[in-house]
């Protein structure tokens, strides 16, 4: 930083965003002025903000509402910011570009508060700003003008007479246009006449002035500016042009000095900068400006058009042809001088003396280029892309400089305009730096939304731009077509898929194709790895997906059989497919069994980043945009893409033996475990479990497949214990993947974005090798699971490997060895306990069950269900132990509160195998836990208690989902009644703060601390919601049983919900105690403590937090469990009596809550709409009917009878699946047929079967 005297007291607001509010900043900085920002909330995590020394919110005060309208409007409220420099003793206000910056009121405003205005005098900027008025000026000045009016022209016949004298083509400007909008060229009379007069009410929307002027337009032509410096005092300088030709809707996107056009045309150069400085002489200009010519691409002609009078976007490449320029620096010494007796710059500074801008080029020969680098989409007439920026890296060169505003994770809002940087490359000529532009735009990774790099980087390599023979229009019949697709039409879900996933636990889902199977196939079929990123569809009858590709590619689409169409002609699926160029793909779903479709592409999506080492879309993390993809995403494809020796559009089909073949009803095969067993359920439970033929509901999705049958649970328990009040609670543990989790009474099958741990029942564990099932169970379709050893688990498993070697076998050309993708095992009574230790009486050591959980992980449960510190001590030493093993296969641990979930590689290490070291490990084991310590940390969060955002989930769980519960309206009287508390709520918020807090295990869902107080008189308990709330804040912190959790991000949850902290959970690293591929806070064993803030502070750390600037309070912290023993033995007496309380309390509140769950449960059945099923027909005779494509609730009625179909996208009716709206097209079979009625007791609100009639038409 320079500290130098004449900056000394001053501070600077940038009335400005984005990458310019960042080069103003750091250029003050260095000079060691001081810096306000100011900031929307869309901005608040901008780096202007954050690395400014203040920051002011804008916010919209109820009066302005009407009057400021959207975001964008903020940083135009020059009264707002005149109010905030006054109450943080603002001296000087730089306006950047845009916005503000030519705003002559502003500008007095600011000078009229006693400030420096950085920028030309005010009466110039209204002057210069009114283009009519600017044209007088440089006439005067002996500019020569664009043929044209002489002023506004106010009349059509006006208009019509001076056309008429100059010749068409002419253009329309708005007088107070600016930035490329307010132009319309008229190329004939009947065009002039046509939008003469929308073009002045154009401009009045746009810029508060309809006045309109006329000059000749130029078809070729340069646009070519002049970069200028003037004191204020009548002395002016230039600092050489730029060649802004590289325009598309008028506005500039490449820019270059020295222009080429220059190129043996010296004396026009200084003919053009000789005529800059002199109009600016004239008015005594101050401050930095441009003066904008178009000249004649042929005669060399320039005249007149405009004068900016601020800093431009393109003021990068002047300061890079002039090393040590900079033009804030000045602007700002200006500034100070106008203040000062000299009143401006003295013409004698070495910054104002035209020699050495005369000489900088000679000497240094550098050429410099610019590129703005947009999110927006070329392909689709340059309209805006907002969304994140899932990964930005930026290269670094000497002969690069990159002014940006955006890093990883950094949302692109649709309120600003989209410039995310400007790309500035030096050369000793111009062939260099047109050569380095191109290689660096090429080079710079900016994956997210569309951008214009491959844009950019084409027109670099262009000959016309190479030659520097560019002009205005060059860019308006310049052909590019993006190498890319575009989404037409999305089907009910498309995400973007790899194998295989994450394999990370900590509660990052796996993600990854639902159907490994089909989608592996598809990848093979094109040319892939098995393993590379594709798309997973679900496509029904009128709801298909509908692909643009721009460029060749080759496809292959497997899966739930559908009708593919290339262009409209149906073409084979498991099939290599060739698409052409600017073709459309058609999916179209059918009716039938199967459920997802795979489309993979030769060589994926290479534009879509890895996150946490997939590609996989997954709870708003990966993919494209962390989410389903929608219509008008589109996504970059490879060079690979394209197929040149393809003969035709199907060259390889796979043979019918190898195509899986998908039923109605399924059987899929399990591992018993790690729950079946008698503890959990009775032996006739156990047996009617697996014997029941379940139907999978229209409620799953990709967390898991809900289960439906009229059949109970049979529990061999009452209630869950300390796990809750229901059978099916345990205390939280770890989850395989696949597993057949009971919630309450209904079984959820956890599929790939399911938790990997939790506090419910699970019975059984899907086989790896039949997985792949899953993905194909359609709501409607039935299951009944079928018992297998681990044996036969990995007899499936391979089976399924053989499978795909046979599909690559064949699109090799080779003859498959295997054929068979199912094979046939017994169904044998199999128990999920693979080893149990009792407990030796009067020995330490707890007892361990050593429990299945599929066929590639063991659950190990140490001692009875209930919360012991020494059982969680022993779980954390055992996984110590096994780490230091390093054990070729076992990849991770899902510690909890008394059992570690171990995963492992089947194909890598046998079950018996990891028993056998699990067995050994503990046997290895201390008998007592009381030496054992373990070294974690102290983290200090803060936490706003009973805070409002809780309280408004409360009350949107009491609207939507249950009005009346023991644990409601208010989850901490809830609490306090329920653990015995006298003091009520305040003593429960007292004893929640009162103790440090021991994480129990990190998992669930993205890394989510399990919590545990440390002190036994804190351990209030709790009973899970039922049903779980539907929305959770992110941060929120609750308690389930004895346990409490810190949500990490806005979920559903079930929870009692005490207070609001931050999440232990930074979605892109940022922040010192984050990193990017570790974006968690908290590991097992440390203690958390609660600090409580207000509201008020909340936020503001908040903010800090999401911005990357929140630094916890840690510090290092070792767990004894013997001092932690000492310290329970020296409360026992009150830890007694606590509990007594606790149990009266919790019998109350429980016995309480049957009776209102009882009710509330008869109120919901007593409104329940009736299922309507597939064979509840009334057949009317002659008619024809439209039916459901699958299980579902009606949600809309769209057709009234008596109504003729009109198009076959004419909507029938709107179902609701899996919380997606389904659209029921008439079709074109349809379309004159009139709507007879509706089917038998179809209605809003009902459930219907697939097959069941909705309409009847005639």
């Amino acid at each position: 930083m320079t500290l130098n005297s004449e900056y000394a007291g001053h501070k600077l607001l940038v009335a400005n965003r984005g990458e310019i509010a960042v080069r103003i900043i750091r250029t003050a900085q260095r000079l060691g002025i001081e810096t306000l920002a100011i900031y929307t909330s869309s901005d608040a995590l901008s780096p202007h903000v954050t690395i400014a020394d203040e920051a002011v919110h804008l916010q919209n005060r109820a009066s302005d509402q009407e009057q400021l309208g959207s975001e964008s409007k903020l940083y135009l409220s020059s009264a707002t910011i005149i109010s905030i420099c006054k109450q943080h003793r603002v001296t000087m206000v730089h306006p950047g570009y845009g916005f503000l910056s030519e705003n002559e009121q502003f500008a007095h405003s600011v000078e009229a508060a006693g400030m420096i205005w950085l920028g030309p005098q005010p009466n110039i900027i209204r002057i210069m700003g009114l283009k009519h008025e600017a044209r007088v000026l440089a006439a005067s000045a002996g500019l020569q003008l664009v043929p044209g009016s002489k002023g506004l022209v106010k009349t059509l016949n006006e208009a019509l007479s001076i056309a008429d004298t100059i010749g068409f083509p002419v253009i329309l400007k708005a007088t107070a246009g600016g930035g490329g909008m307010g132009l319309l060229v008229c190329r004939n009379g009947d065009d002039l006449s046509n939008c003469f007069i929308s073009a002045q009410e154009r401009a009045t929307s746009l810029f508060h002035h309809g006045g309109v002027f006329i000059e000749r337009y130029y078809p070729a032509a340069r646009h070519i500016e002049i970069q200028v410096f003037g004191n204020g005092l009548g002395n002016v300088i230039h600092m050489g042009e730029r060649e802004c030709s590289i325009q598309r809707r008028h506005q500039k996107v490449l820019e270059e000095t020295p222009s080429p056009f220059f190129t043996g045309r010296s004396s026009l150069r200084r003919d053009m900068c000789d005529a800059a400085v002199k109009l600016c002489k004239s008015i005594k200009y101050a401050s930095a400006g441009t003066v904008e010519f178009l000249v004649d691409d042929e005669s060399g002609q320039f005249f007149f058009l405009e004068m900016n009078t601020r800093i431009q976007v393109e003021h990068a490449i002047t300061e890079a042809i002039h090393p040590g320029l900079d033009l804030v620096e000045m602007m700002i010494a200006q500034g100070i001088a106008q203040r000062s007796e000299a009143r401006g710059l003295r013409y004698t500074a070495q910054n104002m003396t035209q020699a050495i801008y005369d000489k900088n080029p000679v000497e240094s020969r550098i050429h410099a280029i610019e590129a703005r680098v947009y999110c927006e989409n070329p392909s689709e007439g340059f309209k805006p892309s907002p969304g994140i920026l899932q990964l930005v890296e930026l290269p670094e060169e000497d002969w690069l400089r990159v002014d940006s505003w955006v890093s990883t994770g950094t949302e692109v809002t649709p309120y600003f305009d989209p410039l995310i940087c400007k790309l500035i490359v030096t050369g000793s000529t111009r062939e260099q730096a047109v050569s380095r532009m191109a290689r660096i735009l090429k080079a710079c990774k900016v994956f997210g939304p569309p951008n214009n790099l491959a844009y950019l980087a084409s027109i670099c390599e262009s000959n016309i731009f190479k030659q520097g023979k560019a002009t205005t229009r060059f860019l308006d019949s310049f052909d590019f077509s993006p190498r890319a697709l575009s989404v037409l039409a999305a089907g009910i879900e498309m995400t973007i898929q790899d194998l295989p996933g994450r394999r990370i636990g900590l509660g990052m889902p796996r993600s990854g194709p639902m159907d490994s199977q089909a989608f592996s196939a598809a990848n093979i079929i094109v040319g892939n790895t098995p393993e590379m990123e594709a798309l997973e569809i679900i496509t029904l009858p009128g709801a298909g997906c509908k692909l643009k590709f721009y460029r060749p590619a080759i496809v292959a689409v497997t899966g739930k059989s559908v009708t593919v169409k290339i262009n409209g002609e149906q073409v084979s699926m498991w099939a290599h497919l060739t698409i052409p160029e600017n073709a459309i793909l058609d999916i179209v779903g059918l009716p039938g069994p199967g459920f997802r479709v795979y489309l993979a592409i030769r060589g994926g999506f290479p534009e879509v980043p890895r996150y946490l080492g997939s590609k996989s879309t997954s709870m708003g993390l990966g993919g494209y945009q962390g989410r389903s993809l929608r219509v008008g995403d589109q996504l970059a494809l490879d060079l690979l893409s394209s197929d040149k020796d393809g003969t035709g559009p199907v060259s390889f089909v796979l043979r019918d033996s190898l195509i899986p073949v998908y039923p109605q009803d399924w059987v899929i095969r399990v591992l018993a475990g790690p729950h079946d067993d008698a503890e959990f359920l009775t032996p006739d439970g156990n047996g009617k479990f697996y014997s029941t033929k379940w139907s999978v509901s229209s409620s799953s999705n990709r967390m898991g497949i809900r289960l439906e049958s009229n059949q109970s649970i049979d529990w061999a328990r009452s209630t869950g214990g300390e796990g809750g009040s229901h059978p099916s609670n345990i205390l939280d543990n770890g989850y395989a993947l696949g597993t057949i989790n009971v919630n309450g009474d209904t079984p959820v099958i956890l599929t790939n974005e399911g938790p990997d741990m939790g506090g419910y029942v699970c019975l059984c564990t899907v086989a790896t090798g039949e997985r792949w099932k899953l993905g194909q169970l359609s709501p409607g379709s039935t299951v009944t699971f079928s018992k297998i050893s681990w044996q036969d688990a990995q007899a499936c498993r391979k089976k399924l490997v053989r499978w795909t070697e046979a599909v690559q076998a064949s699109v090799n050309g080779c003859q498959p060895r295997t054929e068979l993708i199912d094979g046939t095992f017994g169904n044998t009574e199999f128990s999920g306990i693979l080893h149990m230790i009792e407990r030796q009486s009067g020995s330490p050591r707890p007892a361990v069950t050593f429990r299945q959980a599929g066929d590639s992980a063991i659950l190990v449960e140490y001692g009875e269900m209930h919360l012991d510190f020494v059982l969680r001590a022993r779980v954390h030493a055992l996984e110590s132990e096994v780490r230091k093993r390093d054990v070729n296969g076992i990849w991770a641990f899902a510690p909890c509160i008394r059992s570690t979930m171990c995963h492992y590689d089947p194909s890598i290490i046998s079950q018996a195998d990891v028993l056998a070291i699990l067995l050994e490990v503990d046997r290895l084991l201390p008998d007592s836990a009381a030496d054992l310590q373990f070294p974690g940390r102290k983290v200090t969060f803060p936490i706003v208690l009973d805070d409002q955002w809780s309280r408004d989930a409360s009350q949107r769980y009491m609207r939507t989902t249950r009005n009346s519960a023991v644990y409601l309206p208010s989850n901490i009287d809830y609490l306090a009644r329920n653990n015995g508390l006298d003091g009520g709520a305040a003593e429960a918020l007292q004893k929640l703060t009162d103790s440090a807090w021991l994480v129990f295990g990190v998992g669930f869902y993205l890394a989510c601390p399990f919590l545990v107080p440390i002190d036994p008189r804190c351990r209030l308990v709790g009973q899970k919601m039922n049903p779980s709330r539907t929305y959770t804040p992110g941060g929120a912190v609750g308690i389930a049983g004895p346990v409490a959790a810190i949500y990490p991000v806005v979920s559903p949850g079930g929870y009692q919900l005490f207070g609001r902290t931050l999440p232990a959970w930074q979605t892109w690293g940022k922040g010192p105690d984050f990193a990017s591929d570790r974006p968690w806070l908290l590991q097992p064993f440390d203690q958390v403590l609660f600090e409580p803030v207000s509201e008020e502070r909340y936020l503001e750390i908040e903010q800090e937090f999401k911005a990357g600037q929140y630094k916890f309070k840690i510090e290092p912290a070792i767990f004894s469990m013997a001092a932690y023993m000492t310290f329970v033995d020296s409360v026992q007496q009150e830890v007694t009596e606590f509990k007594r309380k606790q149990a009266e309390g919790t019998a109350r509140e429980e016995e309480r809550e049957i009776e209102l769950l009882r009710e509330w449960q008869a109120q919901k059945a007593a409104k329940a709409p009736p299922m309507i099923l597939a064979d509840d027909i009334d057949v009317v005779s002659g008619n024809t009917s439209v039916s459901s494509s699958m299980s579902a609730s009606v949600w809309k009625i769209k057709c009234q009878p008596g109504e003729v179909i009109q198009s076959a996208d004419d909507v029938l009716v709107i179902l609701e699946a899996m919380k997606t709206e389904i659209n029921v097209h008439a079709g074109e079979e349809n379309i004159g047929k009139m709507v007879k009625g509706l089917g038998k007791g179809i209605k809003e609100g009902v459930s219907v079967q697939g097959g069941g009639v909705l309409v009847w038409l005639e």
